[in-house]
């Protein structure tokens, strides 16, 4: 990986996990405790969460952040990183749906829609601390 693709994935990373942690954290938090009751682990297996806020801006920065800046649109970047977000949030979400009884459906729609959001924002800022890196 190339110092302007590591500078791109920093900013993507940080971005995902600052306003994920805000939204799981504090915003959206009780929501989630009341919907999924005892499907929630009363503490988060923090190695698996790790490796997914590690790996999920690789993707980001493949399928939506390299393509929007060779497109030169941070626009693009980020609406394909909203649709990356989309197809696997709802791939997690309609699969829980598919097998775990009881699994919350208003749950998944508000997290497929969050995952939409948050990827759109964070591959704009990848895109952006790319264009940035590569003007300087």
């Amino acid at each position: 990986m190339s110092t302007k693709h590591l500078v791109a994935w920093a900013a993507t990373f940080i971005v995902l996990l600052v306003i994920d942690m805000l939204w799981l954290g504090v915003v959206a938090k009780n929501m989630y405790q009341q919907a999924m009751g005892d499907l929630m682990s009363p503490e988060p297996r923090l190695a698996f969460a790790a490796v997914f806020y590690l790996l999920y801006p690789v993707g980001l920065l493949i399928f939506a952040i390299l393509p929007g800046i060779e497109a030169q649109s941070i626009t693009r970047a980020a609406v394909l990183g909203g649709l990356f977000g989309l197809f696997c949030y709802a791939t997690y979400d309609l699969t829980n749906l598919a097998v775990i009884r009881n699994w919350p459906l208003a749950l998944s729609f508000i997290d497929i829609a969050w995952g939409t959001l948050v990827s759109g924002v964070a591959a704009a800022a990848g895109a952006l601390a790319l264009r940035w890196f590569a003007g300087r």
